[in-house]
């Protein structure tokens, strides 16, 4: 999975019911369903508090750091900005990867606002490609110094990032979906989702699958789809997840009981994810 960000209020109200359920957490604008198991572990124990106490305090107040040494013309061509969470790459960090043409400079704000969230950036580099300038950073849970591997704190996570992107950066704004919930100029064309949104199943290997999912990005995504695959029983291993302009794309490894999924439940798995995030054909109230 893979994300960074700067100062914009989310007020998410998190909601804990009996046992191991956790109800909606609500935002004026999205809804994040919780979960209650990530692979074979249950998570977010502590939800409704720690939400509550960090996702709210994501931003501190811009510096100029952010933006230093990046280009600001807003006569040139705005490039997509691209934010990863990766999962994969580090067996013992979060790796948080940030890459908006030549535009990012050395993203101090962004740190500092990793930090408030009770994590720790262990490593930082920045390089250049034809792509642009990339900023990785690796990044641990500060209170047991491991990889941070909670689906609600990676979209925590992501989503500082993306609202330092949109702080520091409001031209980043038409870019990308999250302009419509909490940037200045939202994206001029919207995507269809249901054109948009990609589900495969694949095997990778005896011991687990490969997920991969493609669609409109929104706030809540990574925790939703990270619902839908254990509510059917599946667990996930580890995964990448990219913010790449309008899209959301995730790639999940994921297994059942141990093993690869076999061909029903890869369609069982696929099918389910497909009815969640493409447009409904018929209101519930039709019914």
């Amino acid at each position: 999975m893979t994300a960074t960000m700067a100062s914009a209020s989310l007020h998410l109200a998190a909601h804990l019911s009996s046992g191991n359920k956790f109800k909606a957490l609500e935002h004026p604008k999205f809804k994040v369903s919780c979960f209650t198991r990530f692979g074979d572990r249950p998570v977010c124990s502590a939800l409704g508090r720690r939400l509550t106490s960090s996702v709210a305090t994501i931003i501190p107040q811009a510096s100029a750091t952010a933006l230093e040494g990046g280009s600001n013309n807003e006569t040139d061509t705005v490039p997509t900005p691209k934010v990863i969470v990766d999962l994969d790459s580090d067996p013992d960090a979060t790796v948080v990867e940030i890459t908006f043409g030549d535009r990012l400079g050395a993203l101090l704000d962004t740190m500092n606002a990793l930090k408030n969230l009770g994590l720790n950036v262990v490593k930082a580099n920045v390089y250049l490609d034809s792509s642009g300038k990339h900023n990785k950073f690796a990044i641990t849970n500060a209170s047991t110094g491991r990889k941070v591997d909670d689906p609600e704190m990676l979209e925590a996570i992501r989503l500082t990032v993306i609202n330092n992107l949109l702080q520091y950066h409001p031209e980043s704004s038409s870019q990308l979906a999250m302009g419509v919930a909490f940037g200045v100029d939202p994206p001029k064309q919207q995507v269809d989702v249901d054109i948009a949104t990609r589900v495969n199943v694949s095997d990778d290997g005896p011991d687990r699958s490969l997920l991969y999912v493609e669609t409109v990005d929104r706030p809540g995504l990574l925790v939703d789809l990270v619902k839908i695959i254990t509510d059917i029983n599946v667990a996930v291993e580890s995964g990448e997840f990219d913010t790449e302009g309008l899209l959301a794309k995730a790639k999940f490894h994921v297994n059942y009981k141990g093993q690869a999924l076999i061909k029903p439940l890869q369609q069982v798995l696929a099918n389910s994810l497909r009815y969640f995030l493409r447009r409904p054909t018929t209101e519930e109230a039709s019914f």
